[in-house]
């Protein structure tokens, strides 16, 4: 294989299209007269598509840090509506051009297969009227962001960001329990129009992309457009069965335990994290400077290696971990493609919750560490699919590392914690893609066809929980799930992946040394072989139907019944 890279300017700016613009057409009239040269362009694609990348990475980080300055969200917005444009004009120019070349046959399939693959997915779907539909729905949810980053309410004596109210949930305290939900709920609410307004305009916008592509709807758009090409809808449904039959009633009966052991009727909105025993809420860490370092400890003790990949973020601007007003909600891993250097974010307020995202992030970025050696850029990713195995893994294989945050009692009550939310889990992974799937094949929908799907799903998937005088709060719970409005159909990979997840976590009851050999060495592979074969590189079966699921949640179950509540 050749691999030289591509000579680039040293100053280049890669924020402005006018300094990217001669780069890219220089690849695009360059002379193919060998599949050698078809080679080289691949490869002098993917090291300017990482610089383009990372400069947009970090506009877009920088962003979500600090959604309430102008400057940076004026930058961002920027490069979505400048610079984006045009790399997708240039890029459905360089698509083309490789796999029409005709030595595009001649290029190894074991190498390039899954590389072909896609691109001929992205030659067939790309639309240029789409183009300035796709910048005005990055615009909406970059708009979602700052909506949601400025919400703040102020509770007991202070104000306080949403992911800092979540410590309230814990409270032993009933009624603190209950006035810290019903504060944020009403602060939630007072956005509810602005918010549905907002998502309103992305399901016009995504439906006239749809249309454009010459689809009746955008599910099955953006199935295509994702590269699902191991599923279908269909098999999203199975699922969805899958989870209603065997997840649910596991659910509806920890919550009714629930009620029991809390000596009350039903269990409210605000009952669902409280300990069952009337103990403190767990408190792992006390600020992010204790956080990183237990971490630490634990990925060494895990595994050596693991531990070093995470200790190489400890500098570098590879972390922002504190919630703050005007910063945007959730967490996630970005990796910067051209320096290879991974960058979690992530809103930490001391709660075991914030522990999970940690190793969660953290498992996403030994993905990006593990494959950045690959030269082509499209393999130093995975489908999301697997992408989320590599972080929900590390959620399950840390537990016997529990010790560096808890006590053995507190250890245990963290490790049932997770694994009740996994019967949780699961069903909101149905939900929200159920949601989506009625959303975006009822395009004409009303605000209030919207809710009444809404409330049907959650007869269908919901808990046992009594939303009596909030009921409009159950109405706009979907509000929350930032990926509806950004990442439209990303989130049954959560359901797909923890299934993954639960598999390898299996492995390590059995043999930790192999389940952590098997987690490395199909991460290592990055996104070069197609989704089944990444799962069977770890050890795993690629299948969500009903008897996966069944079998995994009675490995659960045994689990949770040699954990005292």
């Amino acid at each position: 294989m050749i691999d030289r890279p591509m000579k680039l300017p040293a100053q280049l700016d890669a924020t402005a299209w006018d300094q990217l613009a001669p780069l890219y057409h220089a690849l695009q009239e360059r002379t193919l007269a060998t599949v050698a040269e078809l080679e080289q362009l691949i490869l002098d694609r993917s090291d300017l598509d990482a610089i383009a990348e990372e400069a947009q990475a970090n506009l877009y980080i920088a962003m979500t840090c600090h959604t309430d300055d102008e400057v940076r969200r004026d930058a961002f917005l920027a490069f979505v509506k400048d610079v984006e444009p045009n790399l997708r004009r240039a890029g459905a120019v360089l698509d083309r051009r490789i796999v029409e070349s005709p030595f595009a046959a001649q290029l190894s399939p074991a190498r390039y297969e899954t590389y072909l693959r896609a691109l001929r997915q992205e030659a067939r779907l790309f639309r240029e009227n789409n183009i300035p539909l796709q910048t005005e729905a990055t615009t909406c949810d970059q708009e979602y962001s700052r909506v949601s980053g400025a919400m703040s309410v102020t509770f007991d004596g202070r104000e306080q960001t949403m992911p800092q109210m979540a410590k309230y949930l814990e409270d032993t305290d009933r009624s603190v329990r209950e006035g810290s939900w019903t504060a944020v709920s009403a602060r939630r609410l007072r956005d509810r129009d602005t918010i549905d307004g907002i998502f309103d305009t992305l399901i016009e916008l995504r439906h006239r992309m749809a249309l454009n592509a010459g689809f009746a709807n955008f599910r099955d758009f953006q199935h295509e457009r994702m590269q699902r090409f191991d599923y279908k809808p269909a098999d999203c449904a199975r699922f969805h069965t899958a989870v209603e039959e065997t997840c649910v009633p596991l659910m509806r009966v920890l919550h009714r335990e629930r009620a029991e052991a809390l000596g009350i009727p039903t269990v409210r909105p605000w009952d669902g994290k409280v300990d069952l025993r009337g103990r403190a809420a767990l408190r792992p860490f006390a600020d992010t400077t204790e956080l990183v370092a237990r971490t630490s400890r634990a990925f060494h003790r895990l595994d050596r290696e693991l531990g070093v990949m995470f200790d190489s973020m400890r500098g570098g601007a590879c972390l922002d971990l504190e919630t703050r007003k005007g910063k945007a909600p959730g967490g996630y891993q970005y990796q910067r493609q051209h320096s290879r250097s991974p960058f979690i974010f992530m809103n930490a307020a001391g709660l075991q919750r914030d522990l999970v995202t940690m190793v969660h992030e953290a498992g996403h970025a030994f993905h990006s560490i593990l494959s950045k050696h690959d030269p082509l850029l499209a393999y130093r990713g995975s489908p999301t699919e697997f992408a989320e195995v590599a972080s929900m893994s590390m959620e399950l294989l840390t537990f016997p590392q529990l010790d560096e945050f808890y006590t053995p009692e507190d250890g245990a009550r963290a490790r049932r914690d997770l694994l009740e939310n996994l019967a949780t889990l699961l069903p909101w992974v149905a939900t929200i893609d159920a949601f989506q799937h009625w959303i975006y094949t009822n395009p004409g929908h009303t605000r209030a066809e919207r809710v009444e799907c809404w409330l049907d799903l959650n007869r269908r998937f919901g808990g046992d929980i009594d939303w009596s005088g909030h009921e409009d709060a159950l109405a706009a719970l979907w509000q929350r799930q930032l990926h509806l409005f950004g990442s439209p159909f990303y989130y049954i990979e959560y359901g797909i992946a923890q299934l993954g997840a639960l598999q390898l976590w299996r492995q390590s009851r059995r043999d930790p040394q192999a389940a952590l050999t098997n987690y490395k060495r199909a991460l290592t592979l990055g996104g070069s072989k197609p989704l089944p074969e990444l799962f069977s590189a770890a050890g795993l079966t690629f299948d969500f139907g009903p008897a996966t699921v069944r079998g995994l949640m009675e490995e659960v179950q045994t689990e949770l019944a040699t954990i005292p509540a």
